[in-house]
Formats: structure tokens, sequence, C-alpha cells
């Protein structure tokens, strides 16, 4: 998923269909439920952990056949799972889950991959920026997506200016002409392609290490399905772990192939930076999981972002962001055995 889409608006309303009682829907021995999840970008290494858990069977040994259904420019992957289309869609961020709560959008957040949103200002090393606080003086390259939600933040707990911030266009050749400016990117693909293009490496300024502490790719399910199948949402939520475990720190040939075929254009060097950067900074792996596993999530760090939001302007006070997720499937330790001792 690019950068600029930290954040879709919904302002949909749908009735919440209400079933029979909750109950286990293990499959029989030898047959499989079929699962569909919908990505919200092309296929890339920040998918890898879901491509992995087919590849090598994973969710097969967890009784489901997974069709990943990737997104793109021209496909929203998170409509068609509350039109019912898709089981689980990959959700940009917190922000997403605050933003159904506000718009009475049926749907929850059950696992938070990444630990770290991979949001970052890239700056020029002659530029001598060290630290957040640095970027101030610089012209700043945002999106429109951008502008109302993270760029808030800085504005509220950092006292940046829009005065200063000219529309990032998912076009790096305005940051490259302008050594006192700095572009928004994701750790994993922008620094990549700023080395490749312009032959220097970019200072990177990861706004998740100064206090945005959205979580991001989360696994999002509608609330009646979670209800009503929640051994089957266990299941997808345990054996997409063990595939983020596998494609972090195993072999992970099997996923990037997958990977590939589905998007032809992803290359093997930039699917083995991408890795190497999530490993780096702690983007799937750090804080909570070291203890609760890969997906987790707490009421404390949701409380937390919500308040940062709220006094930003982002999200509206009386939203009951304890809607927007549940911990009923996740801080259980699947997987810690897989993460490598040293």
């Amino acid at each position: 998923m690019p950068p600029s889409r930290l954040l879709c608006a919904f302002a949909i309303a749908l009735a919440l269909v209400v079933g029979g009682p909750a109950r286990a829907e293990t499959p029989a021995p030898g047959v499989l439920d079929k699962v569909s999840f919908g990505t919200n970008w092309v296929a890339q290494a920040e998918h890898g952990g879901f491509y992995q858990a087919v590849a090598d069977g994973t969710y097969a040994r967890y009784g489901l056949d997974v069709k990943i259904v990737p997104g793109g420019p021209n496909v929203n992957n998170r409509i068609q799972l509350i039109a019912g289309k898709l089981d689980f869609f990959m959700s940009a961020n917190s922000l997403q889950s605050f933003d159904a709560v506000a718009n009475n959008v049926p749907v929850i957040a059950v696992a938070a991959i990444f630990q770290k949103d991979p949001q970052v200002f890239l700056a020029h090393p002659s530029s001598k920026v060290t630290k957040l606080e640095d970027l101030k003086p610089l012209t700043l390259f945002v999106s429109k997506e951008g502008m109302p939600t993270y760029f808030q933040w800085l504005k509220s707990e950092y006292g940046f200016s829009e005065d200063k911030v000219k529309p990032y266009t998912s076009n790096a050749q305005p940051f490259l002409a302008d050594k006192n400016s700095a572009m928004q990117g994701y750790v994993t693909s922008e620094p990549f392609a700023v080395e490749k293009q312009a032959k220097f490496t970019p200072t990177v300024i990861l706004l998740a290490d100064y206090g945005f502490n959205a979580y991001s790719t989360l696994i999002e399910t509608r609330i009646a399905f979670a209800e009503k199948k929640p051994d089957l949402v266990q299941r997808f939520v345990d054996a997409s772990i063990i595939g983020w475990y596998n494609y972090i720190y195993g072999d992970n040939a099997a996923g990037n192939a997958l990977i590939k075929k589905a998007n032809p254009e992803m290359t093997d060097d930039l699917l083995a930076y991408s890795v190497d950067k999530m490993k780096q900074y702690g983007i799937v792996d750090s804080g909570d999981t070291l203890k609760d596993g890969i997906g987790a999530m707490s009421d404390e760090r949701m409380a937390a972002f919500f308040g940062k939001m709220v006094r930003a302007g982002v999200t509206r006070r009386d939203v009951d962001y304890r809607k927007a997720y549940t911990l009923r499937f996740v801080n259980k330790a699947v997987g810690l055995d897989l993460r490598p001792k040293n």
C-alpha cells in the first residue's frame, strides 16, 4: 500500500445482520473452510506473511482454504468486506477502525500485524536532519490523505505548520530537486526507490518512533462474522501470525514466489529490502509482540492513540473507540517459538 493511503473515510451505514448464537465452525477432517481475504494494495512484502501462510500450507493445516484478493488503485476491498463478499480485510491502520465506529460501519479489528505504522519522512543527507523536529524548516511533501491524518498530529504534538507543505503525488522528483525538502513515504519502499533513482541514501524519520503509535495492517472482519464464526476467525488469525513469523524469520521463498505471481512487477531486491526494514525497525515484531506474539493489541495503546487523535482534531471525542477492535483473538503468544533465539 502506498504511503498516501493512510485513511479512507467511510460514510457508510449498514444494518448489522444478527445471526444465531456463536458456535465453533471447525471443519470435518480433510475438509477446508473456504476463506477470502482482501488486501488494500497490490501484492508486496508488506503482505508477505499472508502469502507465506498460503504458499507453505499453514492455512491448510489450520483447516482453511484461503483466497487472497489483492487491492489496487481501482479496487476497494473494504467495501467488498462490508458487503459480505469478502470474509477478512487488511485495514490500513487504527484510524480506519475509529472511522468505522464513527460511521456505524459494522466491522471490527481482530489483530494488528504491524506494531509500528511504516509512515516516514525522507530527507536529503545535506539537510542534516537527525530527529523529527529538524524537519520543521524544510518544505514537506505531504499527500492529500496525509494532511487530515498524521499531519494534524504533527501540528498538535510538535507544532508543525501547513505553510511549509506542498502536495505529494507519489512522484519523488520534486523532493529530489529540492535539497531543503522532505517527502513522505513508507520505510519499506520509498527509501529503496530513492536509492535506486538518485543514488543516495536518504535520512529516514519513522513517525512511530516519535509517538505516532497507530497499529497498522490490521486484520478486519464483520462484527456478525466474528460473532457467528469465532473458531474460524481464531484459526485465520493464528495461521496468519504463523505465516508472518515464517515470512520474517524463516525461508520466505514460497511466499515471495506467490507475491511475484500476483504482482509480476515486484522484484527480488525490493522484497529483500522490505523484509530487512520490517525487521530493522520492528514494524512487525516489537513491543508487546515480544511476549504476546505477532498481532498483539492492547487497550492501553488504543486509548493512548485515540487520545492523540482527539487532541489533533482527527477523531471526534464522542466516538466509542473500544468498539473498533477486540482482544479476543490475539495476545495468546502464538508462534513465539518461531522467533530466533538470538
